[in-house]
């Protein structure tokens, strides 16, 4: 019975700590999506999703004023966020 006991703590301090650090599932994007021009003039900032490490796709990452589920586009919109000064926020 104390055996049991001691498995259900370990397991409950487990899932604590893989929900309070960012250990658990990555966010990733899982496809890209065309957004109106009017969303984008709201961008906050923006960072790179890359194929290379958990996530399947390359993507850009975009922060929206007033939404708080970012949008994921496609690579190409990086010149036009670029042209709008919209800040980099790093790369993940």
């Amino acid at each position: 019975m104390m055996d049991l006991k001691v498995i259900l703590v370990v397991v409950c301090l487990c899932s604590l700590a893989i929900t309070l650090t960012d250990a658990g599932i990555p966010k990733c994007c899982i496809r890209t999506s065309k957004i109106h021009p009017a969303w984008l003039k709201k961008a906050q900032r923006w960072r790179e999703q890359s194929d290379s490490g958990v996530c399947d796709i390359e993507a850009l990452v975009v922060y929206v004023k007033g939404r708080g589920k970012p949008f994921c586009l496609h690579p190409k919109m990086r010149r036009f966020l670029e042209k709008r000064k919209v800040p980099y926020d790093g790369k993940y």
